[in-house]
């Protein structure tokens, strides 16, 4: 999206064999003609820090393949040279046809991960990470995209201009993380009617998934208690969009089946499951209703145990488990009690990072049982008050999370951009002293102590 493709869902297999031919002749050459011929056979490797694991496979070029048009091989530019001689072969060196990259051997396996999953009919996407080393993940919190509100009036206002809504440096940061994810706060739809009694209700025409692109969005929650605001046509409706635009969501399913399921990103030999659900509205009949057997609707968790047994699931299929929960109180920077409640029972069921919104303000960041909490990424572009929000970056490796870096950002005037110099650590201060469990850094890394 925005200009790379961020997920592959076809089940085509590339083919790696190199031709029969050229490996004969590469032999022949190498046990009896090299010193006849006065050529060196060469391995030459692609800048792997430029490119994406679907560019990297390794290269075998001979010396027909760099003296195209007639230029000799010695001026082709090539990064590596090896000279294999036979002496080398009985040493046991590597011909080409036994060289394998390290990003070879990640993408195979991504795609043995790939064919398990899609054997056990989990909703899952391989990602082209622009490091071989880590996946990151972007989140960010609430966007409404109804054209009935001021986000979306004074966007086509003022040209539907993306570079004039959200400042350069942030929409890099978004579409440059391998997985960016948000709370879409709305379903996509011209049909239904909005609920009864409900003061805010919203709804966005399904056109204006154009933003997602625009933005880099990668998967969404629809847990939250907007989602079902015009009914349940208008869900249908959410998910055929999105399903069209080929944005995975979570949270959120024709049925309780559906959504309950995870949604799992594999790349680098990881992979990594996003569960979503939320607990607003906290009464007995909510207006945001709770997917069934057979009717659509959201994964609610106001009791736990449902949620638990998707984290289970997510567990044992996975080797790092994010939940992004809708919780908290409106426009209270203090965690509320089922926070406090629910937090621990999450990080000893076993996820490995908690990811929060639905305050529509910034909370504090902390940790439980080991596991890094964000309780609230606040209002991301989603009225026209002014106030502080922030882009959260995480880094995963196989071992673990790398880091986790708070981006301070405001919304103000419909526009949102990611702030700098004394406004930066204005916002970075603020949060230290909402979050004494954790250290942050002038560059907004987050060190937690337990």
């Amino acid at each position: 999206m925005a200009g790379k493709k961020r997920h592959k869902r076809e089940n085509k297999r590339k083919n790696r064999n190199r031709s029969v031919f050229f490996v004969s002749l590469f032999v022949v050459l190498v046990t009896g003609g090299l010193a006849m011929l006065g050529y060196s056979a060469v391995l030459g490797r692609p800048d792997t820090e430029q490119q994406s694991p679907a560019e990297r496979a390794p290269i075998v070029v001979d010396f027909f393949e760099l003296e195209q048009n007639g230029q000799p091989a010695q001026d082709e530019a090539v990064e590596e040279q090896t000279t294999v001689s036979a002496d080398d072969i009985a040493d046991g060196a590597d011909t080409p046809e036994q060289t394998v990259s390290a990003e070879e051997e990640l993408r195979t396996e991504d795609e043995r991960l790939y064919d398990e999953a899609l054997q056990k009919g989990e909703k899952v996407y391989l990602v082209n990470c622009a490091d071989s080393e880590r996946v990151t993940f972007a989140f960010a919190g609430d966007i409404l995209l109804d054209d009935e509100y001021a986000m979306m009036f004074h966007y086509r206002t003022r040209g539907s201009d993306i570079n004039d809504t959200f400042s350069a440096n942030l929409l890099e940061r978004m579409r440059s993380a391998d997985v960016f994810m948000l709370n879409n706060e709305f379903p996509f739809s011209t049909r239904g009617a909005p609920t009864e009694g409900k003061t805010f209700t919203f709804r966005a025409n399904p056109a204006n998934i154009e933003m997602y692109e625009l933005l880099g969005v990668d998967v969404v929650s629809l847990a939250n208690n907007h989602a079902y605001d015009y009914g349940e046509e208008a869900l249908l409706d959410t998910f055929t969009t999105l399903e069209n635009a080929g944005i995975p969501y979570v949270g959120a399913g024709r049925n309780i089946e559906e959504a309950r399921k995870p949604v799992y990103f594999i790349a680098n030999g990881i992979k990594i499951a996003v569960v979503s659900a939320t607990q607003i509205e906290r009464n007995a009949v909510p207006d945001t209703k709770e997917a069934t057997a057979a009717s659509p609707g959201v994964l609610r968790c106001m009791e736990p145990a449902a949620l638990l047994e998707v984290i289970a699931e997510a567990k044992a299929n996975s080797d790092f488990v994010i939940l992004y929960i809708h919780w908290g109180t409106e426009s209270q920077a203090e965690t509320d009690w089922l926070q406090d409640k629910q937090a621990p029972i999450y990080a000893q069921a076993g996820v490995d990072l908690i990811i929060g919104d639905h305050p529509h303000c910034l909370q504090k960041l902390d940790s439980e049982s080991g596991v890094p909490v964000v309780y609230s990424l606040g209002n991301y572009w989603f009225n026209s008050k002014t106030q502080n929000t922030c882009l959260v970056e995480v880094a995963i490796r196989k071992e673990g999370m790398e880091y986790l870096r708070f981006v301070p950002c405001l919304q103000k005037d419909c526009r949102t951009k990611e702030l700098e110099g004394a406004e930066r650590d204005e916002v970075l201060n603020y949060m230290r002293g909402l979050s004494p469990g954790v250290s942050i850094d002038d560059e907004g890394y987050v060190t937690f102590r337990n």
